[in-house]
């Protein structure tokens, strides 16, 4: 009886299994947006051998139908004949035991909208946002958004998704950038618009990498080497990272009995190691900790303010603080807030001379320390101001597991195995791409590793598509400048570079609507619509003027030097109320850089400065904020930064670890 009831269980488990469902992967579904005038892919999974039958039909289309069979493996694949744009069409499936129908399917353009929180951030979150959503009346407009997961291998498809249409009740959670840049497109060419959504915030380049391809390049194959198997793998690697730094600086974490005496003026914290402060912690020196950490700094009071109230201000601080000044409480923040720390500190609470301050910080997960400006860092009163920014000595109270230790960065493939291979061989025109923010750090080697991604995904798909990018906008990420230095000056000289290193690849200057005191520029139209104008040209060959001026040429002449540009259009101009060129320096040997004075002369620009007699190079928006830079052509388009030297960057050294 026991042998014939496991038989029939046996029997009932391989009829299920020999039986199963005919599947497609997830980015397949109702209201999809199917690429034109190229073969359409179509794949999924069914029993090894299946018959699986494909049908495209609808009103206005010569209905298509093709026959695969599912290999031992269960896959299958086949392409439909290319298409003109149109529909509402039907994609049907047909298996042995079942049918899945798609409706309201439509043929027309489909682009890859990917990088990093510029382009993951919503019409919602961007300029007119109440106005561009209420206008949102383009249901030919769709958007599928990728779920945001990791792997540490390829996946086949992705955990969930569907195709929205845009409209006031979608439009708020598409990819602002994408949407702006899909309806010019649809303006232009009248044909329904698919944006297919894979974007991270805060992501790096090398997480968008398939192995294979960093494996390629020698900068990254030992790091490949030494990644681990899974995500649980890589999670411990991380953990155990974190505790062996906590080991190396303080020999573990300290009793609660010591951490009561640490907001005492008397404590002797002489063996605390130092960081510089303002700094997020977790970021740089105590990678992935979440947790307490204490902070200790010593100030002194002039004589003549003494029995005066005085201005404590540490600025943003994330996620929560109790500051104390002389062991004496002076403030709180118990809840996450973006508001500055202001603290007002009692004449009975300070004293000539030296002072102490101690700040305990908390973060509960993701980005932790002081987040704040430098400036923002201070003691005051009235006109007396003593600024605090520089090295503190820190402590760290406790360490907080909130799988902190697996993110998108930790190690590179992890978003190209979740949220690009599984949309391989999706049929699709190009790509348009934002993002490079959190790779400035290592510009230098961004020459190299962002090419190799662009190939990359060319080589998953076969096909040399269109690739669109935004080059970072204006921002001072940290005063960078030509005389000390500029990472984001130099990530944009790395992605202008890729220009040159590949085909069919184009790049949306966009510095003079950035904000230089927010990472996230809310004017997303003029992107998309700069992007657009590459789609145009590039992908679309129609024959119109995609960019601003670019820097060819240099020629001196005596203590001036002469610039040539190409795509000037109409005409060089500086716009604004004078007419004044700004953003150009100019050095001598010396490579001390001086701001010049410019004028447009008969197509050219001429600069020169009264301090530099004999110079040797110009620098024109070289900053991480060069908002000021404002050559353009008559038609409207900013005129990329460039240096005419090649002296060392400050990133040559950074590598990807």
């Amino acid at each position: 009886m026991l042998f014939r009831t496991a038989i029939s269980f046996f029997c009932l488990l391989y009829v299920s299994v020999s039986m199963a469902d005919v599947r497609l992967p997830k980015i397949f579904n109702s209201h999809m947006v199917l690429q034109r005038h190229k073969p359409i892919p179509v794949w999924g999974w069914a029993d090894a051998g299946e018959k699986v039958t494909v049908e495209l039909r609808g009103s206005g289309i010569a209905t298509q139908t093709k026959v695969v069979k599912a290999g031992k493996d269960g896959k299958w694949l086949l392409r439909l004949n290319a298409a003109e744009a149109g529909g509402p069409y039907q994609l049907i499936v047909r298996g042995k035991k079942n049918v899945i129908t798609l409706e309201d399917v439509l043929v027309g353009e489909v682009w890859i909208c990917s990088g990093q929180s510029n382009m993951q951030w919503t019409v919602e979150w961007s300029a007119r946002a109440k106005e561009e959503i209420a206008e949102a009346n383009y249901p030919l407009i769709r958007q599928f958004e990728v779920p945001r997961e990791m792997s540490m291998t390829p996946r086949e498809d992705i955990s969930a998704g569907s195709w929205k249409t845009a409209t006031p009740e979608n439009v708020g959670q598409f990819t602002a950038v994408g949407y702006f840049f899909g309806r010019e497109l649809y303006k232009k060419l009248g044909i329904p618009i698919g944006l297919i959504n894979s974007s991270w915030g805060g992501t790096i380049v090398e997480t968008w990498i398939s192995k294979e391809a960093m494996k390629s390049f020698n900068e990254f194959s030992d790091v490949v080497d030494a990644m681990p198997g899974t995500m649980e793998a890589l999670g411990e690697m991380r953990k155990t990272k974190l505790i062996n730094t906590i080991n190396e600086l303080q020999g573990g974490i300290p009793a609660k009995e010591e951490i009561h005496s640490w907001s005492l003026p008397s404590f002797d914290d002489s063996n605390w190691k130092t960081l510089e402060i303002p700094r997020n912690f977790d970021r740089k020196g105590l990678d992935y900790l979440d947790g307490v950490v204490w902070f200790r700094r010593e100030f002194v009071l002039p004589d003549s303010l003494a029995g005066l109230p005085m201005v404590l201000s540490l600025g943003t601080i994330d996620d929560v603080d109790v500051t104390y000044v002389n062991g004496i409480k002076v403030g709180s923040t118990s809840r996450k807030t973006s508001t500055g720390r202001t603290y007002i500190i009692e004449p009975s609470q300070l004293r000539a001379g030296k002072n102490i301050i101690t700040v305990r910080v908390e973060d509960f997960g993701g980005r932790g320390g002081f987040t704040g400006k430098p400036e923002d860092v201070k003691i005051s009163r009235d006109a007396y101001e003593q600024s605090l920014a520089g090295d503190w000595k820190f402590r760290i109270a406790s360490y907080t597991d909130n799988n902190q230790f697996t993110g998108p960065n930790d190690a590179g493939t992890l978003l190209y195995n979740a949220m690009i291979a599984p949309l391989v061989p999706y049929g699709m025109q190009g790509a348009i791409w934002y993002q490079g923010e959190s790779n400035a750090g290592r510009a230098y080697q961004y020459r190299k590793s962002f090419p190799l991604m662009i190939s990359d995904w060319r080589n998953r798909w076969k096909e040399d598509f269109p690739f669109l990018f935004v080059q970072l906008a204006s921002f001072n990420a940290s005063n960078g400048n030509s005389n000390k230095g500029s990472s984001w000056a130099e990530l944009r000289e790395a992605q202008a570079l890729t220009l040159q290193a590949l085909p069919r690849t184009g790049m949306a200057v966009i510095h003079d609507i950035g904000n230089p005191k927010d990472i996230h520029p809310t004017n997303k139209q003029d992107v998309g619509k700069r992007l657009a104008l590459q789609a145009f040209e590039i992908a679309y060959g129609q024959n119109l003027l995609s960019k601003g001026p670019q820097y060819q040429t240099m020629q001196k002449e005596g203590n001036k030097i002469i610039l040539s540009f190409n795509h000037v259009g109409s005409g060089l101009t500086a716009p604004g109320k004078y007419g004044y060129l700004e953003g150009f320096e100019v050095a001598g040997a010396d490579r001390v850089f001086h701001w010049a004075k410019a004028e447009i002369r008969d197509g050219k620009v001429i600069v020169w400065s009264d301090a530099v007699s004999n110079p040797v190079a110009v620098h024109y928006g070289w900053a991480d904020d060069n908002m000021e830079a404002n050559l353009f052509n008559r038609e409207g388009l900013p005129a990329a930064p460039f240096r005419t030297d090649n002296w060392k960057s400050i990133t040559e050294e950074a590598k990807f670890k």
